[in-house]
């Protein structure tokens, strides 16, 4: 049965909206003031909240920040009731976060269709979020044994045939094998660091706490970094020649470790998802208090859904293209970028190749 709040000072009208909304046979609960509709949204965990904007004790704007500081009320659709005359307080209460209103005095029929609405967007939504989590914990299910599994059988298959054999090896295959090992090992080495560096940013998200510390992070030669990476990685793909990068050293506000590895992972895709002998150009500048990072190359690119649908344990075409790693590139570029109140965008064409920006904040 679905839930509704309405919270309302005047009790003839809390009493004729539960009365219209029970006919429509919801579940309805009342409070008579703010306080009282902040604690039975916590006992009750509704639906829907319908608030008054002026109430005694606790208005509706406080409401709703307190309901919207708690991870267990912060998703609740919220409709504030206000008088035509208030819409500085509708502004505001939008501002802050409210999913709609509706002035009193109001009918029957726009109270039902408001509710209504509410509750077809919060069922979208919920639809949407069981999908993406649906796929993420398929996508996990299925990718992360074999990124962990197959570095891990070369470096056991190799130190098990090192261990039985070793007197009939020379130093060349031993040479040749320990190589094998290594690599093998930085590959699940990174596997399990993105995996951490991943959960990590999305705790540090709702940590207000974290949050202010990684505002005092600074770097002061993200140019540096980005053309050091930038060449390091073609090389060592064999790349060097298509590679071509301009950038200057300002002083940005995030750390040079996290900055690192947001070049180290896009520059990454860029070599991957782009073929030997076509251009990545790489760019740094600042401009008015921004510092925006590119990376373009001219590989397959992406389509629009695809770009929508970027997250973690996301990887596209697996089938037609292989592919090492867990999907994790973007997304983890992205929320560390967030971390310091940087943004990344994508713009891709499919078969054109794809420019990914990520714009960080100036230091003053």
């Amino acid at each position: 049965m679905t839930r509704i709040l309405v919270i309302e000072d005047v009790e003839q009208m809390r009493n004729n909206i539960a009365e219209i909304l029970e006919y429509e046979d919801y579940t309805v609960f009342k409070a008579e003031n703010g306080r009282v509709g902040v604690e039975s949204a916590r006992n009750h965990l509704p639906h829907l909240i319908i608030c008054d904007v002026m109430m005694p004790e606790m208005d509706g704007h406080e409401v709703l920040l307190e309901l919207r500081s708690q991870p267990t009320t912060a998703s609740i659709p919220f409709i504030f009731l206000t008088a035509l005359s208030e819409w500085t307080a509708v502004r505001r209460g939008m501002d802050l976060g409210a999913d709609d209103y509706l002035t009193k005095p109001h009918t029957s029929e726009q109270l039902k269709a408001a509710v209504a609405a509410r509750l077809e967007k919060r069922t979208v939504i919920e639809q949407v979020h069981q999908q993406n989590f649906d796929e993420l914990r398929g996508n996990l299910t299925r990718m992360l044994p074999h990124e962990l599994r197959t570095p891990l059988s070369a470096i056991l298959g190799y130190a098990e045939f090192m261990t039985w054999d070793s007197a009939n090896l020379d130093k060349n295959a031993i040479h040749q094998m320990g190589e094998e090992i290594g690599v093998a090992g930085q590959r699940l080495q990174q596997v399990i660091e993105n995996y951490l560096l991943y959960a990590q940013t999305e705790l540090i998200r709702y940590d207000p706490t974290h949050i202010e510390t990684y505002a005092k992070h600074r770097c002061e030669i993200p140019g540096t970094l980005l053309s050091d990476i930038a060449k390091a990685r073609a090389s060592q793909q064999e790349r060097a020649n298509d590679l071509s990068v301009v950038a200057e050293d300002v002083v940005v506000r995030i750390s040079a470790e996290n900055l690192k590895k947001i070049i180290e992972e896009l520059v990454d895709n860029a070599l991957k998802f782009s073929v030997a002998g076509t251009p990545i150009e790489i760019t740094g500048k600042s401009k008015e208090g921004k510092y925006t990072i590119c990376i373009s190359d001219q590989g397959r690119g992406m389509t629009l859904e695809q770009m929508n649908r970027i997250g973690a344990y996301v990887q596209f075409e697996r089938k037609m293209y292989e592919q090492q790693g867990l999907g994790l590139g973007l997304i983890l570029a992205k929320r560390l970028a967030e971390l310091y109140s940087g943004e990344l965008t994508i713009a891709s064409e499919l078969g054109r190749g794809t420019t990914v920006s990520i714009q960080l904040q100036v230091a003053s």
